[in-house]
C-alpha cells in the first residue's frame, strides 16, 4: 500500500510540474498579458496541490528507503535534497515573485529573467524526479 500512495504521490507532483511548465511556455508564446497573470497566479494556487504531493513522495519514499542501501535507493538519496531545495529556494519564491509581478502587469526584465529561471528550475526537477521514478521501479525490482 505505500509503495503505492508513493508512486501516485510522485507521478501527482510530477504531473502537476509538468503542467505548470507547459502552461508557462504556452501562454508566453500564445497568451496576452492578462492570460499570463492568470496562469501565473494559477500556478501560485496549483502550489497548495504541488507541495502536499511533494510531501507525501518524501515521506514514503523515506519510509520505504528505510535499511536499504542499494544504487537505486542511494541516488534516490542523493536526488532528493537538489528536489526540495531547488523548490523551495528558487521554484515557490519565483512563483510568488511571477504572479505579483504579472497581476500588476509589470513584464520587464527582472519578470523575464526569473521567468527563465524557473523554467529552468522546473525543467531540472522534472528531469530529477524522472530519474527517481526509473530508480524507484528498478529498487522494487520492476525496472
Amino acid at each position: 500500500m505505500l509503495t503505492r500512495v508513493h508512486a501516485l504521490a510522485g507521478l501527482a507532483a510530477g504531473a502537476i510540474i509538468l503542467v505548470f511548465w507547459v502552461s508557462t511556455v504556452a501562454v508566453e508564446l500564445l497568451g496576452t498579458p492578462q492570460q499570463v497573470a492568470a496562469v501565473k497566479t494559477a500556478i501560485l494556487w496549483g502550489l497548495l496541490a504541488l507541495i502536499p504531493a511533494l510531501m507525501a513522495t518524501g515521506g514514503t519514499g523515506f519510509r520505504l528507503a528505510r535499511g536499504r542501501r542499494d544504487a537505486p535507493v542511494r541516488r534516490k538519496k542523493t536526488r532528493m535534497p537538489l528536489i526540495a531545495g531547488n523548490g523551495l529556494l528558487v521554484l515557490v519564491p519565483a512563483a510568488v515573485f511571477l504572479a505579483w509581478r504579472a497581476e500588476d502587469g509589470r513584464f520587464d526584465g527582472a519578470f523575464y529573467a526569473v521567468q527563465g529561471l524557473e523554467l529552468l528550475a522546473g525543467a531540472a526537477n522534472l528531469a530529477l524526479i524522472g530519474l527517481n521514478a526509473r530508480d524507484g521501479r528498478r529498487a522494487a525490482g520492476r525496472g
